[in-house]
């Protein structure tokens, strides 16, 4: 793999992942399988990074707590560089994931997460000359406390002369920042990453193909995922790609998104076609989604 560097900026958590045998029953008991591992869009993005080889550092925030230390620590024996600063007045992140089936329900404390800062993400910059590409989760710019830090890694990737993408992260939250003020904010980044409700929020109800070309007026290129439908690539020569996803069992869909981000950015940053990089990011979403857990090996 010759992708080089990738800065992927975000969210280190806890995930608490229940996956329910069924419907949760309100005031009463749902059977579960329950487990706790390392989550956060950013983080699991980068570790999927790392199992394909590419050389990644992950830049985020935890509490000075034994959470903290866990999560860092599981990145770093999984091979990615964290340039990550503990915050004592802060606890680490935590997410409780009800999953059934592909759906998925997220109670979320960010924690430390909110105290990711501009000053640190320039200090992860200058400590990564081999940088090539940053990737973003949008969960940075949707909080107001860290929409700074967020705003500062795409200005300083490209001051830098480095490739950008973002991860549009979540709709509930995208929602209710408004389309208008998150598409200001990821203005011409090199690749915009949107799942069907995401492009709902941000384009509209159209057809993937129209989403991706409104959103194109933003982003330089945007990618649609579309779960078992597959995705479709469209950038500003209006060339529309789509390919179907291998279809695998659904066990626990966590972290599936991040793996196929990882997929994607791996292919797309090695020089791969649309299509192969399209394919490549389908295989290990497909993957990520026959067994429990956000990150590989987990």
């Amino acid at each position: 793999m010759t992708a080089g560097r990738v800065l992927v900026v975000g969210d280190l958590i806890t995930d608490v992942v229940a996956v329910l045998t069924g419907p949760p029953a309100p005031g009463s008991d749902t059977p579960a399988r329950i487990s706790f591992s390392g989550g956060g869009q950013a983080a699991n993005t980068a570790a999927w990074l790392a199992a394909l080889r590419v050389p990644v550092t992950l830049v985020g925030a935890v509490g000075d707590d034994g959470p903290g230390r866990e999560r860092v620590a599981e990145l770093e024996r999984a091979g990615v560089d964290c340039a990550v600063v503990r915050h004592p007045d802060r606890a680490t992140g935590t997410v409780i994931v009800l999953a059934s089936g592909d759906e998925r329900t997220m109670i979320t404390e960010r924690g430390a997460n909110l105290a990711l800062t501009a000053e640190a993400v320039d200090a992860a910059l200058a400590g990564a000359p081999d940088a090539r590409h940053l990737h973003l989760s949008a969960y940075t710019l949707l909080d107001a406390e860290s929409r700074g830090a967020g705003l500062r890694a795409l200005a300083a990737a490209r001051e830098r002369g480095l490739s950008t993408s973002v991860d549009a992260a979540s709709a509930a939250p995208l929602r209710r920042v408004g389309a208008a003020a998150f598409l200001a904010w990821v203005r011409e980044v090199d690749l915009l990453l949107v799942n069907a409700d995401e492009a709902a929020v941000l384009a509209g109800g159209l057809d993937p193909a129209a989403q991706g070309r409104v959103l194109c007026a933003s982003a330089r290129r945007v990618v649609l995922k579309r779960g078992a439908a597959g995705a479709v690539w469209v950038d500003r020569a209006a060339m529309v790609t789509s390919t179907p996803t291998r279809r695998m069992a659904v066990v626990d869909a966590t972290g599936a998104g991040d793996a196929f981000a990882a997929g994607l950015l791996a292919a797309w940053l090695d020089g791969a076609t649309p299509e192969a990089a399209l394919r490549r990011a389908g295989d290990l979403g497909a993957a990520a989604v026959s067994r429990v857990g956000a990150r590989p090996g987990t």
